[in-house]
């Protein structure tokens, strides 16, 4: 028996994607220019995560487009895997960026440099504004989504990442305390990797099929005995193909032997009795979201 649980909703805007791209471009060359120039390592990790974002935001947008390719003989699920995939490579560069930085502010701290802060506060305070709407227009999608999330953490790291730059500029200008350059350098590092490891460790058990956190297999078979005739659930297998779909796969026992038509009307029970728990579990799960679409596949396999 395998079925599969689909919730809907509204499409990915691939054009807040490329929006979000090129402003990461404009960021990220002008920090560049602007960390060689003034000498800042902050601004330059900056440069360095928006590097990272344009990256990972151009991955996003492949992955975003792929996923909408129809299914075919040799690709029986289509693309809706890439999305995960995206997500697991962009959390996996935030963790290694996040680790060079980390070594690269130890070792500017112990050889602090002379920072021209005026160009560090301006060019941290457009990262600021520019990342800020990139946040926004994807804030929506990043919610229901495993790729758009990657994405959007990206971003808000970086927005946090250019606030740290910014009061470490004021306070370079003012204290010429130039050591705090490393230290905020080495704080938003730790944050990044603690941020990465979260979104890696959700992609990871996704790609490698577990059962979500959210689903009860002992309820599910408790349900599907519920119906008449049968005996037994077991060999169970439920997993996400991606943030839409659910699927359920099993081998059912019965009580005795069933012709195809009792066999069909069994099935349709237990669909039934399964998409509903499935359904109370998305419901609980949706937090706000207000569409749900199930559609079921059937592929009868029995155990006599």
């Amino acid at each position: 028996m395998h079925t599969h649980h689909n919730h809907s909703h509204t499409p990915l805007k691939g054009r807040n994607l490329l929006f979000s791209i090129v402003l990461n471009i404009l960021i990220t060359a002008s920090q560049v220019v602007g960390g060689l120039v003034s000498g800042s390592l902050a601004l330059l990790s900056d440069a360095l995560h928006n590097l990272t974002d344009v990256i990972s935001l151009v991955i996003s947008y492949i992955a975003n487009k792929l996923t909408g390719k129809e299914a075919s003989t040799n690709r029986t699920f289509g693309y809706k895997r890439a999305e995960i995939i995206a997500a697991f490579v962009n959390a996996s560069t935030l963790i290694i960026i996040a680790v060079l930085l980390i070594i690269e502010a130890v070792k500017r701290f112990f050889d602090p440099q002379t920072i021209q802060s005026e160009l560090v506060i301006w060019l941290s305070a457009f990262g600021i504004l520019a990342n800020g709407l990139s946040v926004l227009l994807l804030k929506k999608d990043a919610a229901r989504n495993i790729n758009m999330k990657s994405a959007y953490i990206h971003l808000l790291t970086d927005m946090l990442a250019s606030v740290a730059v910014l009061i470490g500029g004021l306070v370079m200008k003012y204290f010429q305390l130039f050591w705090v350059d490393s230290v905020l350098t080495f704080l938003i590092a730790v944050y990044l990797v603690f941020v990465g490891f979260d979104l890696l460790k959700t992609s990871t058990k996704m790609l490698m099929l577990f059962t979500p956190e959210n689903i009860d297999i002992k309820e599910i078979v408790k349900e599907v005995h519920k119906v008449a005739k049968v005996n037994k659930l077991h060999h169970i297998h439920v997993w996400c193909l991606n943030d839409d779909e659910l699927h359920l796969e099993a081998h059912l026992d019965f009580k005795e032997d069933v012709t195809l038509t009792e066999f069909n009307i069994v099935l349709e029970k237990i669909e039934v009795n399964i998409l509903a728990f499935a359904c109370l579990i998305e419901l609980t799960n949706l937090k706000g979201r207000n569409k749900i679409t199930v559609k079921t596949d059937s592929l009868i396999a029995f155990d006599e």
